[in-house]
């Protein structure tokens, strides 16, 4: 088996620092000076903290003396909150036939609005069985109507493409617009 190696986002500590003169930072920012790591874990330890080098690619390394489990406590929160933050942009898909009735068709295009009002993409896939690709031009004209219809809601990404037996396209949802300053309201 091999070693397990260190993640990019751990940082070397106290005697892993293997540079041989280090900047030291204490923990209010203040700069201690350039010195040997040992002087530099000598002085954290003095201090009830740990060193740890925050910037191995400058010239000293810069290393700051600090908690080590509070600084991995900060950095674990920080990367909890950006995921929280974060949007997962998933694709629906609807399928359709040529002949699908006017009532399912807008039953069809409520569920699309749906989800593209949630933020994800919709595929609207037009499946052709044995002759029906002879009316391609139709389905055309229902892909068409549904771009329309779904207009406010998304843009279409990929304009319908026959493929096939089946046509497709893609719809994408469209940026939410902030309200920049306040909003006006007109009585």
């Amino acid at each position: 088996m091999q070693p397990k190696k260190e993640d990019s986002s751990s940082h070397r500590i106290n005697r892993q620092i293997k540079a041989p003169r280090v900047r030291v930072i204490s923990e209010d920012g203040e700069q201690l000076g350039i010195m040997t790591p040992a002087e530099a874990v000598e002085l954290a330890e003095s201090r009830g903290q740990d060193l740890v080098e925050v910037s191995p690619a400058a010239h000293p390394p810069v290393c700051r003396v600090m908690d080590y489990g509070k600084f991995k406590y900060q950095i674990k929160k920080r990367t909890q909150e950006a995921k929280k933050n974060q949007k997962v942009i998933q694709v629906k898909e609807i399928k359709l036939r040529p002949k699908t009735d006017d009532h399912d068709l807008e039953t069809k295009l409520r569920q699309i609005r749906e989800f593209l009002e949630e933020g994800d993409k919709v595929k609207v896939t037009m499946r052709f069985r044995g002759r029906e690709v002879m009316y391609a031009e139709n389905a055309l004209e229902t892909m068409v109507h549904i771009s329309k219809e779904v207009g406010e809601y998304g843009e279409v990404e990929k304009h319908p493409a026959l493929e096939g037996k089946n046509m497709s396209m893609f719809i994408a949802p469209k940026a939410k617009k902030q309200a920049a300053g306040g909003t006006h309201a007109q009585d």
